[in-house]
């Protein structure tokens, strides 16, 4: 049975509602919201990236809606940065309109959706499950693409907004072990930048963001440690500085760190000379 939602540091919804922040007939650009505290849903905010983009939110002065599987935890970031609390498992049938209904019902509208929800698994292709498979597939790219669609044309209706996906670099040049994992990130950042021009226009935004390791424990559920000196993890904190970043001055795609965006660039400029490197150093 799904969690029923809960609230956690958050008054009645009447408190919390708040009037559109740009009238009808003014249109800002993609990302303008920002500049001044709105109303966000996060999603995946019960640890790692949701729970750090959370805290930064809250602190600069957002009014929050939060997302994740497991209720204590998500009480615990609650804690932290006061908000309606959903706890859900997004897979669920039609998880994604309860949690938007819950949200607009909480806050009245909607600015800003990030997603951050993901899981990960790590092995030989041929080895992995049909059950690790889907969760991975699910979790990962069609449970974000579900609740875009549900938010968005509340997005639309009030003309303005932004949309944060939470990617991964595994998307932007795939990585050994990880063949499934880096298919949904991929996936992920090719949905942002076909939805970006087709909101073009709309006062809607997509930001793309773009994490390299990121030291949650992420690596601990999936079961695989990370093993590798480099690139060395980050913490969560500064995946969550990086969504701020994206959102305040409406950029299209943030790496964390931002070095990893040459690797990209470069599988993207010469993709027979990064296929040659990757072969070489892994």
């Amino acid at each position: 049975m799904p969690h029923a939602p809960s609230r956690a540091g958050t008054p009645g919804a009447s408190d919390v509602r708040t009037p559109a922040l740009f009238p009808d007939d003014t249109r800002e650009s993609p990302g303008a919201a920002a500049r001044r505290p709105g109303t966000a849903l996060v999603t995946g905010a019960s640890s790692g990236i949701g729970a750090a983009v959370a805290r930064r939110l809250s602190a600069e002065g957002w009014t929050l809606v939060l997302n994740g599987r497991d209720p204590r935890r998500l009480a615990e970031t609650a804690a932290h940065a006061p908000a309606a609390v959903f706890p859900e498992d997004l897979t669920r049938p039609a998880a994604e309109r309860r949690l938007t209904r819950f949200a607009l019902d909480e806050v009245g509208h909607l600015d800003l959706l990030v997603a951050c929800a993901g899981v990960g698994w790590a092995g030989e292709f041929t080895t992995m499950t049909r059950r690790a498979f889907d969760e991975v597939m699910e979790v990962n790219l069609l449970t974000t693409l579900r609740l875009v669609r549900q938010v968005l044309p509340h997005m639309l209706e009030a003309g303005s907004g932004r949309v944060v996906l939470v990617g991964s670099l595994a998307g932007a040049v795939g990585v050994r072990g990880e063949a499934v994992y880096s298919a949904s990130k991929a996936a992920v950042a090719v949905f942002a930048d076909a939805l970006r021009f087709e909101l073009r226009g709309t006062g809607v935004g997509v930001s793309l963001v773009v994490p390299g390791v990121v030291d949650t424990p992420f690596f601990e559920r999936r079961g695989t440690p990370y093993a590798r000196t480099r690139p060395r993890p980050v913490p969560p904190e500064r995946v969550a500085d990086a969504v701020w970043r994206a959102v305040v001055r409406g950029r299209d795609e943030v790496h964390v760190p931002r070095w990893l965006g040459v690797p990209a660039r470069v599988r993207g400029a010469a993709p027979g000379l990064y296929r040659r490197l990757a072969a070489t150093f892994g």
